[in-house]
């Protein structure tokens, strides 16, 4: 049975090219939508399973449609496909439900890989992942987490800021249930041309357990170096001391500041390198079995005027969701 696919953009063009680069030996349907209007109206008379969604359109933009889908609890997969390659723009997007996103002109071979990554051609595998980006956090429940986050990662951008004597800029930190093909997704926030070196350190305590994920942008490390006062010539060496450095200030300090809010005790295990210099796909790749499904909180540290890109994701297990629930309809109660 073919599968039913809605391209949307407001060109005509980039329509045609779009359906011409998708897989010769899918056995698709393809329907079209000139703009974000029309495309919950082709969705709601049409329903297809797959969305390749443009961003930049008249009436209604690719981000209001992605907004729409989730209000109006659409059952669609959407794959952005779009000329902003800002790194915003892609962690935008898998915030509001997005699968993947494919940067303008589209290149055949990509668009492929994205397909077979996940996983989409196959009935079974769309349903699942249907499903699994239907689960939502409660939204009083993500926003416990998110104040608690945002206090205890204040504190450690505090920390960060005195030791580096800059203005460190903290975001509002991202809060989703995720399995691990979800987690290589919401890593592609980072510059998806640029290598990446990470740490990995578990933390147990009070029926909560899980890992605290840090990815340093390779590109940070020449200003970390320079903002700590290093002259010497950089190397693989330093580079790992400097990403312990950080990794430990970080870690650590908004560990402390989740335990004291949730009145437990965390002890932390040693960290791991995960890898230097390397493509983040790979290194989730790599160590993928430590991941399964796993309540994510993902904070990007950024440092005004200076080129230092940090992602720093708390992974607490399955089994710890329980507790996390009891502690947080405690904080909850009047």
């Amino acid at each position: 049975m073919s599968t039913s696919v809605l391209i949307c953009d407001d060109s005509k063009l980039a329509r045609r090219q779009l359906a011409r680069s998708l897989p010769d030996d899918w056995d698709i349907k393809v329907e079209f939508a000139e703009d974000g209007v029309h495309c919950i109206e082709q969705i709601k008379a049409l329903s297809p399973e797959i969305l390749f969604l443009d961003l930049n359109m008249p009436q209604m933009d690719g981000y209001e449609v992605l907004q729409a889908i989730q209000e109006q609890n659409l059952d669609i997969l959407t794959v952005v496909v779009s000329g902003d390659i800002q790194p915003n723009a892609h962690q935008r997007v898998l915030e509001l439900g997005a699968i993947d996103f494919i940067q303008k002109p589209c290149d055949a071979q990509k668009l492929a890989d994205i397909i077979e990554h996940h996983g989409i051609k196959d009935k079974a595998m769309r349903e699942r992942l249907s499903h699994r980006l239907g689960e939502q956090v409660d939204p009083d429940v993500r926003d416990i987490y998110q104040e608690l986050t945002n206090v205890a990662m204040g504190q450690a951008g505090d920390l960060l800021a005195r030791l580096l004597n800059v203005f460190v800029e903290l975001p509002i930190p991202n809060v989703n249930i995720l399995e691990v093909n979800e987690l290589d997704m919401a890593l592609r926030s980072i510059d998806a041309n640029a290598t990446t070196s990470g740490v990995c350190q578990g933390f147990i305590g009070g029926g909560v357990s899980g890992e605290a994920l840090l990815l340093l942008n390779d590109s940070s490390f020449k200003e970390i170096a320079s903002l700590m006062n290093y002259q010497g010539e950089l190397n693989k060496k330093i580079e790992l001391e400097l990403l312990m450095d950080i990794s430990n200030i970080l870690i650590g300090a908004i560990l402390t500041g989740l335990s004291r809010q949730l009145d437990m005790t965390f002890s932390q295990g040693h960290p791991v390198v995960l890898g230097q210099h390397c493509d983040v796909s790979d290194l989730v790749k790599a160590n993928k079995s430590r991941w399964q499904r796993t309540l994510a909180i993902e904070i990007s540290y950024g440092i005004e005027n200076h080129n230092i890109n940090c992602d720093l994701m708390l992974l607490f297990t399955e089994d710890s969701l329980k507790t996390l629930k009891y502690k947080v309809a405690y904080l909850l109660e009047d």
